[in-house]
């Protein structure tokens, strides 16, 4: 039986991520559940179910943490959807990564950029 932060977490990623957060939920479980579990109870079930700031703010911040990060890139495409997903524009997450080229320089964010273009041209 799944914890409550559980069901609470995965009811938070898919308002982010819609049906795809079960699928790469599925992904991750299959290798191991108990990185799933706490995948799926931390970041979402505990922080993202906040409520100090919406989920725009939080889903932009996480592309400037991956986009400086510099090499997450599958993950900050996840994220990039669920900022397009949760109200954001491409306009915004371009400039974001745009804005961390004074954080991670050109290589990280030349990186993220590529990665957006992927997010866009999958979801036209």
């Amino acid at each position: 039986m799944p914890s409550k932060k559980y069901v609470q977490g995965m009811q938070e990623m898919r308002k982010h991520f819609g049906d795809a957060a079960d699928q790469w939920i599925k992904v991750i479980h299959s290798i191991y559940p108990e990185f799933a579990k706490v995948k799926v109870e931390f970041p979402f079930g505990e922080l993202y179910s906040r409520d100090v700031v919406d989920d725009r703010t939080r889903e932009l911040c996480t592309v400037a943490a991956l986009t400086v990060q510099g090499f997450a890139l599958p993950e900050l495409k996840v994220h990039m959807k669920g900022a397009l997903n949760t109200g954001s524009s491409k306009a915004e997450i371009l400039e974001i990564i745009t804005q961390m080229i004074a954080y991670c320089g050109f290589p990280a964010a030349t990186n993220s950029l590529s990665a957006a273009q992927e997010v866009f041209n999958e979801i036209e």
